[in-house]
């Protein structure tokens, strides 16, 4: 069996050291894409909102349209059915 001398457990030590500051390296660079996809999905997130919203007043002013319709061609229809001077 080889002699574990204190040099060998230096290098060893080096070597570990520097994985782990590879690690941790690694670990930084993952932090920083997900804090960029979690600002995208914020992003497209309020976009969303957005868009609902432009929806929403949308629907709204459609139903307005539909009831002014409605009421137009009910009065054309009793129109039809009064006498005309």
């Amino acid at each position: 069996m080889a002699e574990i001398s204190s040099e060998l457990m230096y290098e060893l030590l080096k070597r570990v050291h520097a994985e782990t500051a590879d690690v941790k390296l690694g670990q930084r660079e993952i932090r920083a894409e997900m804090n960029a996809m979690r600002g995208a999905m914020v992003s497209l997130h309020q976009d969303i909102n957005n868009i609902h919203t432009t929806l929403a007043r949308h629907d709204i002013r459609l139903e307005r349209i539909e009831n002014r319709l409605e009421l137009r061609e009910l009065a054309e229809t009793q129109a039809r059915f009064e006498p005309h001077p």
